[in-house]
């Protein structure tokens, strides 16, 4: 949740926009089943737009996106050369703890947002944050009490390939826990980004990396943030 400014980039970014098409039901018991579901979908990049060049250690991830009336369903394939974590327990402070894969959505014309953080593990932290003013007041304090879900609020499976170097994260996000409606319609949309915190088993600062075309490091930039239009397309 604190990610730590660097230098803007003098490259300018491009907003991204993904058209979220339509899925079946999706059965999160196989990963093959779960991949083919997800085949046709749009894919966006987890990329560092704030730097000039990749950092070293740079370990590519790509998520693609689908809905249903009551359910957003993200699926992120992540490269990882150590996948470690020491999360042990639900709404922990993810990002410190090790490998951290985190959505942030916001659907048009609402002020608050909704950050949720999925660990190789498969540990949830859940936030509501109200507005960006106070997400900074938060991060001045460092806390982020304030913010947390208790309840179970989204599904997820991760499951871990270390032989292929990579781990996979799937996620079926209710309707009404970010939007408040009932359903999605299509015609309608949210702000949206992914990102991630690339930890190395043994120590050192994490490699972090988003969707969005961040001008600094800084994950919470909504300006910056993709637009997820629910489309009715095939």
């Amino acid at each position: 949740m604190n990610d730590s400014p660097n230098n803007p980039s003098p490259i300018a970014k491009r907003k991204l926009y993904i058209p979220c098409r339509p899925l079946a039901d999706v059965t999160a018991t196989n990963l093959n089943t779960v991949r083919t579901a997800f085949a046709s979908a749009t894919p966006c990049e987890l990329a560092q737009a704030w730097r000039t060049a990749l950092q070293p250690g740079f370990a590519p991830g790509s998520i693609r996106t689908g809905w249903q009336p009551e359910a957003l369903l993200v699926l992120a394939e992540l490269t990882d050369y150590s996948v470690t974590t020491k999360a042990t327990a639900p709404n922990q402070r993810m990002w410190e703890l090790g490998d951290t894969f985190e959505m942030f959505f916001q659907p048009a014309n609402q002020t608050e947002y909704l950050e949720f953080h999925v660990t190789p593990n498969n540990q949830h932290l859940q936030l509501r944050i109200p507005s960006t003013a106070a997400l900074r007041a938060a991060q001045a304090a460092n806390t982020i009490e304030p913010f947390l879900l208790a309840e179970h609020t989204f599904e997820s499976r991760t499951w871990l390939e270390p032989e292929n170097r990579k781990w996979f994260v799937f996620a079926r996000i209710p309707v009404p826990v970010v939007a408040g409606t009932a359903t999605l319609n299509a015609g309608s949309h949210w702000k949206f980004s992914f990102s991630r915190y690339d930890y190395t088993r043994g120590g050192g600062d994490p490699i972090i990396s988003s969707t969005s075309p961040h001008a600094i490091a800084d994950f919470h930039r909504q300006q910056e943030w993709g637009k997820l239009s629910f489309i009715d397309e095939l």
